[in-house]
């Protein structure tokens, strides 16, 4: 027994050591390599002060931002599905599940064709798309597919499997809604839609970063006030009330707050689907089932398969990179399938 309880405790030790050095490694290499790599010199000239503008430019302007816009969204969506799954008792639940990801788009996908049209009326010029509204846009569509799937449940009775069938049923219309948006576009500026639909943190700004810091705070902040809640919704609907919880208060409340998560996410990064899905499911092994420390993990391998997904994708695409939201899924489908072979915990 003595050895059994050393080997767990140093293999939590060697997880927190790892864990520590990947995300202290990973930006370090994200902001080092890429098109036109820059050494750690010039990473040092340019926080003292003394760099030069190309430096300045590459590390300032274009990278750190790009890094920390991709962090704050794998952290959001990846706790998001932790928050889903314990909820709904479904181990295959990520922000898609509740139409967010399908209701960003939908949303997206609509306001820039719109934009494009009511601008083009009387010119032959294509106006300059109002990017700067996406997020807002995007995150707007996601929350609101998410209202209507949880009063579509509520109109039978709110519990997880009502509201799993009803996100299948909305966001599976939703996403047919989009191609439909795409379609009747044509071919005016399409890339734009089609380079946002597959999930991509080229041109993140700072103003993506002030955009998604306050959803991150926020939300971080009452997910620890809610980590017991959490906790005993996942035991079940009768055990959580069997402990006096108010199954019919911190559901909708706990729904709400994966929501937002998801959907300023997305809207922000575009739709990346498996950071939700399986990164809860790593966590959970690494952490052995304890929530606490579950969240924790969740949070910090979403910030690293974000970032880490999008430093392949500039290193193996160069120039022509390789959206995130493509890695993403080359990177998930096979955990998925190893997630699958195993027996899934809650």
């Amino acid at each position: 027994m003595e050895q059994y309880v050393c080997r767990r405790g140093q293999v939590r030790w060697q997880q927190w050591l790892w864990l520590s050095i990947l995300l202290v490694g990973v930006p370090i290499a994200a902001v080092l390599l890429g098109v036109v790599d820059t050494s750690m010199a010039d990473i040092v000239a340019v926080f003292t002060g003394k760099g030069s503008e190309e430096a300045r430019s590459i590390i300032l302007d274009i990278r750190l931002p790009r890094i920390l816009t991709g962090a704050l969204a794998g952290m959001q969506l990846a706790l998001s599905g932790t928050i889903l799954q314990r909820i709904t008792a479904n181990p295959l639940a990520d922000p898609s599940i509740i139409g967010i990801s399908q209701g960003a788009s939908f949303a997206a996908s609509l306001f820039l064709l719109l934009s494009v049209f009511v601008h083009h009326i009387g010119s032959g010029v294509l106006p300059a798309l109002p990017l700067e509204w996406l997020p807002s846009i995007a995150t707007l569509g996601g929350l609101l597919s998410a209202l209507i799937i949880y009063l579509l449940a509520l109109k039978h009775r709110v519990g997880p499997w009502h509201l799993t069938l009803c996100g299948v049923a909305v966001g599976a219309l939703l996403q047919a809604l989009a191609v439909g948006v795409m379609a009747a576009w044509g071919t005016t500026r399409m890339d734009v839609v089609l380079q946002w639909l597959t999930g991509t943190l080229y041109g993140r700004s700072w103003e993506h970063v002030r955009y998604l810091l306050p959803y991150t705070l926020v939300s971080l902040a009452l997910l620890v006030l809610l980590r017991r809640p959490l906790q005993l919704l996942g035991l079940g609907h009768d055990i959580s009330r069997s402990f006096g919880l108010c199954y019919r208060c911190y559901f909708p409340l706990l729904l709400l707050l994966a929501a937002v998560m998801a959907a300023s996410a997305v809207g922000t990064v575009g739709p990346i689907v498996f950071v939700g899905l399986v990164v809860p499911h790593i966590a959970r092994s690494m952490a052995s089932n304890a929530p606490g420390i579950e969240l924790v993990f969740s949070a910090a391998l979403g910030m690293l398969m974000m970032v880490a997904s999008d430093l392949a994708g500039r290193l193996i695409g160069q120039v022509e990179e390789i959206p995130v939201g493509v890695v993403t899924v080359i990177i998930g489908v096979p955990v998925l399938a190893y997630i699958l072979r195993r027996p899934m915990r809650r």
